[in-house]
C-alpha cells in the first residue's frame, strides 16, 4: 500500500508489516519492521527524528533505509562511491516508484537519486505473504558518460525498532565444525560477520537472527535475515547510543571495487529478511518453506532427494571399474538409488598431487570410459552420478602446463598452493568457457544425474595481471558471477541433473548456490553425534532437504567413537539421506539392519524433507537430542529421539510433541492406543532411552 500524501509504503504479509517512507529532506527512512499494521496511517510519522545536540545530527539519530556515505553520516553506509572529479560524497533522495503485483509475489521498486551526479540505485523489494519474507537488492546505475568507482554497495539494512536489549545467534565454526550457534548480547559498537576467503566460509554463515534476549524455539519476536552470496561477504550488526540498531549486508568491500561505466549498472545479491513473534521455531520454518518453494531449482525441488551412496571414504583415490561395481552391488542391495564415483576417476588422479583440471576419463582405471560403471549402476536400479571440482588445478597437470597463467597470481609473489592446488581465474570468460565446455560434454557423452561441485580451498594472490587496472579488485564478484553462469547454463541445458555443492565441507552454503543446486555438503564431519550439534545450527537456517547427510563407517577419522547403526542412521535421517562407508567391510548384520532403516528412511522422507521441523530438545542442553517434523496438513509426523554419552545413567527427558491437531488422534510407534494431538503436545511422551548412544525413531500418524 502506498499513501501519496504522506509519501509512505506499507508491505504486508500473513502476519508481518514493513513501513517505509520518504521524509522532507527526501531521504528514503526506514519506519516499521514488526507485527501486521492494517492501514498505512498505522506507521509513525516520516519526518520525526531525535534531536540530542550539535554533536549529534539528526541524521544519524533516524534509521535511512539506504544510507550513503555522505554529509554528517557516520555509521555502516550500504553505498561509497568516488566520481570522476574525485568527488567521495553521495547524497541519495527519492525520485520515483514503481509496484508489481502478481500471484507469488508483489514488488515494490524504489528508485533514488544522487543530487547532482548520474548515479540511481533502484531498490527492490519483493514481498512473500505466506511466509513472511521479503527479498531485496539494490541494482546501482551510472547514467551519465563517465565512470564511477564503487568502493562499497551493499544490498540493504534492516532495522528494529527502538530498543534497550538486544541479542544476536549467529552461526560460525571451522572445517569440521559448522554453523555452530552462537549467541551475544549486542551492546553498542559495531560486530562483523564475514567471510575474506573467496566462498561463503565455514568460519561464519551469512545468517542472522536478532531477538530481545528472551525469544526461544516457541515464543518472542525473532528478526532474522540472510545473503545470498557465495563469495567474499559482511552481515554488520551496528546499535548506537540512542538504541537503534541496524543490520548491514551485502558484498564485501575488503579489497573491493567496482569501475561502473557510463550506461551501466551493478546489481547486488539478494539479502532476505523475516520477522515472528513465535520464536525461532517458527522463524526457521517459514525460512525453510520460502527455500523450498522460491529459491531451490524446480522441478527438482518439487521431489524428494533419493537415498545417495558415495565411494571416497571406501576408495579414495583408488578408484578402478571393478572396485566401483562391486561397490555399486553393495549398494543396490542395501537399497541404494543414487551411485555417486568421487574423486580420482580422472587424468593422472592417483593422490591429491596431480591431475585436477585434466577432465578425462583415466584409460587404466576405466578402459571403456564410464560406460560400462553406468550401465552397470543402471542395471542395479540406480541413478549414476560423479565428482568435480571444476574451479581448481593442480600445478602438476596438462592444463597447468598449458595454461600457468589461468590462476589467480601477482607478479614477483608465490603462488601459493594448498592442498597441492590452485585457484582456477574464473573471472576470465575463457576459464569460464573451459570450465562449462569440460562439463557439458562429460553430461553429454555419459548418462549422469548428479554432480558433486567441490571447492576445496580458498583464494590467495587474488591477482590478474593481463586484467586492465581498474578492474583488478572485481575479481572476487566476477569469480562467483562467472560460477553463477556456468551453473545456470548448465542447468538450462541438462534439466534432468541435479548439483550439490560441496568446499571442504561446509564452505558454501547460502542462499545464492542454493538457487543453482539441489542440495549442499554439510560438513566433512560425519561423526553421527557431532553432527547433531552441526545439523541443529544449519535447520535454524536452511531447510533439511538440502542438508546432505552420510552414515560413514563406525569410529571413522573424525573421532573413535564405535556408534550403533541405528544411531548412525537416525542422526543422518534427518535430512537428505546418504551413505558413505566401505560397504565392502560392513558385516552381514550391518547390511541388513542397513536395508532396513533405508526402506523406513523412504518411508518418512517426505515428512522429513518437506514438513515442518521442531527442535525440541538441543544437544547444546541436557542429555538427549529430540528432533519432530511434521506434515503441512499435521496428519503425519516423526520424532527422533538421540540419547547422548549419559552421566549418573540418567534417562532420556519426557518430550514434548509440536505442530499437531490437538483434537485428533494419532496412532505412535510402541504406543498401544491412539493419543490425541493435545496429550501428545502437553502430557508428552517418555521414549525411555537409557544407553549411550542409543535412539528411536517414533512415527505418529492420525487416525482417521
Amino acid at each position: 500500500m502506498f499513501d501519496k500524501q504522506t509519501s509512505r509504503w506499507l508491505l504486508q504479509g500473513k502476519n508481518v508489516s514493513y513501513g517505509l517512507g520518504v521524509d522532507k529532506n527526501g531521504t528514503l527512512q526506514h519506519l516499521y519492521f514488526g507485527s501486521k499494521l492494517p492501514f498505512v496511517s498505522d506507521l509513525p510519522d516520516v519526518n520525526t527524528a531525535i534531536y540530542h545536540s550539535s554533536f549529534e545530527p539528526s541524521g544519524g539519530i533516524t534509521q535511512p533505509e539506504y544510507p550513503a556515505w555522505g554529509g554528517m553520516y557516520y555509521y555502516e553506509p550500504c553505498l561509497k562511491a568516488t566520481f570522476s572529479d574525485h568527488v567521495r560524497d553521495t547524497r541519495l533522495v527519492y525520485k520515483e516508484h514503481q509496484i508489481t503485483e502478481n500471484e507469488q509475489v508483489d514488488e515494490l521498486v524504489i528508485v533514488l537519486q544522487d543530487t547532482v551526479y548520474p548515479l540511481f540505485v533502484h531498490l527492490h523489494y519483493r514481498l512473500f505473504p505466506e511466509h513472511d519474507v521479503i527479498e531485496r537488492y539494490a541494482v546501482i546505475e551510472n547514467t551519465g558518460t563517465t565512470p564511477i568507482t564503487l568502493e562499497q554497495a551493499l544490498s540493504g539494512s534492516w532495522h528494529t525498532p527502538r530498543g534497550d536489549r538486544y541479542r544476536l545467534t549467529h552461526l560460525g565454526g571451522k572445517w569440521i565444525e559448522e554453523t555452530q550457534i552462537y549467541q551475544d548480547e549486542i551492546t553498542p559498537g559495531k560486530k562483523t560477520l564475514e567471510s575474506r576467503r573467496g566462498n561463503t566460509g565455514a568460519q561464519a554463515n551469512p545468517w542472522f537472527a536478532i531477538d530481545r534476549g528472551t525469544a526461544d524455539e516457541d515464543q518472542g519476536e525473532v528478526w532474522f535475515g540472510a545473503l545470498g552470496w557465495s563469495g567474499n561477504w559482511k552481515i554488520t550488526v551496528e546499535y548506537n547510543p540512542f538504541k537503534l540498531l541496524q543490520v548491514s549486508g551485502g558484498i564485501h568491500d575488503f579489497d573491493f571495487a567496482w569501475h561502473l561505466e557510463g550506461g551501466k549498472s551493478f546489481q547486488t545479491p539478494a539479502f532476505v529478511g523475516g520477522y515472528t513473534r513465535l520464536g525461532f521455531g517458527q522463524a526457521s520454518r517459514n525460512f525453510h518453506d520460502y527455500q523450498r518453494n522460491h529459491v531451490l531449482p524446480k522441478p527438482i525441488a518439487e521431489q524428494v532427494r533419493p537415498v545417495l551412496y558415495n565411494s571416497w571414504e571406501a576408495t579414495y583415490f583408488d578408484v578402478t571399474e571393478q572396485g566401483q561395481m562391486a561397490l555399486a552391488e553393495r549398494a543396490a542391495a542395501i537399497g541404494v538409488e543414487l551411485f555417486v564415483v568421487d574423486d580420482g576417476w580422472f587424468g593422472e588422479r592417483h593422490h591429491d598431487r596431480a591431475g585436477l583440471g585434466d577432465w578425462t576419463v583415466n584409460p587404466v582405471k576405466f578402459p571403456n570410459g564410464l560406460k560400462p560403471l553406468i550401465d552397470k549402476v543402471e542395471s542395479l536400479g540406480m541413478r549414476f552420478g560423479i565428482w568435480v571440482e571444476p574451479e581448481m588445478v593442480n600445478p602438476d597437470s596438462d592444463l597447468y602446463r598449458k595454461n600457468p597463467d589461468w590462476i589467480y597470481h601477482f607478479p614477483n609473489r608465490p603462488r601459493t598452493e594448498s592442498r597441492n592446488q590452485c585457484v582456477l581465474n574464473v573471472s576470465k570468460p575463457e576459464v569460464q568457457e573451459f570450465i562449462f565446455k569440460m562439463l557439458d560434454d562429460l553430461l553429454s557423452e555419459n548418462n549422469i544425474d548428479f554432480i558433486k561441485w567441490d571447492m576445496n580451498r580458498s583464494f590467495s594472490e587474488p591477482g590478474w595481471p593481463d586484467a586492465p587496472q581498474a578492474i583488478q579488485k572485481e575479481i572476487w564478484v566476477r569469480h562467483v558471477q562467472g560460477l553463477y553462469d556456468i551453473l545456470a547454463r548448465l542447468r538450462a541445458k541438462h534439466p534432468k541433473v541435479a548439483f550439490e555443492s560441496c568446499s571442504g565441507g561446509g564452505a558454501r552454503i547460502d542462499l545464492g548456490i542454493m538457487r543453482l543446486t539441489d542440495e549442499v555438503w554439510t560438513s566433512d564431519n560425519t561423526e553421527p553425534y557431532e553432527r547433531l550439534f552441526i545439523q541443529e545450527g544449519y535447520s535454524l537456517a536452511y531447510n533439511a532437504q538440502t542438508m546432505m547427510c552420510w552414515v560413514a563407517d563406525s569410529a571413522k577419522w573424525v573421532k573413535n567413537r564405535p556408534a550403533p547403526v541405528a544411531y548412525r542412521f537416525h542422526s543422518s535421517m534427518m535430512g537428505s539421506l546418504g551413505i558413505g562407508g566401505n560397504l565392502t567391510q560392513w558385516s552381514e548384520e550391518e547390511l541388513a539392519e542397513s536395508t532396513q532403516l533405508i526402506e523406513e528412511y523412504k518411508s518418512i522422507r517426505h515428512i522429513v524433507q518437506k514438513g515442518n521441523q521442531y527442535r525440541l530438545l538441543s544437544p547444546r542442553k541436557g542429555n538427549t537430542t529430540a528432533v519432530q517434523y511434521v506434515t503441512h496438513d499435521q496428519s503425519e509426523s516423526v520424532l527422533f529421539a538421540l540419547m547422548h554419552p549419559q552421566k549418573f545413567q540418567n534417562p532420556s527427558p519426557r518430550i514434548y510433541l509440536r505442530g499437531l491437531k490437538s483434537d485428533s488422534l494419532y496412532k505412535v510407534t510402541d504406543i498401544e492406543e491412539p493419543i490425541s494431538g493435545s496429550a501428545l503436545m502437553n502430557r508428552g511422551i517418555d521414549v525411555n532411552l537409557h544407553a549411550d548412544l542409543a535412539s528411536k525413531l517414533l512415527k505418529i500418524r492420525e487416525v482417521k
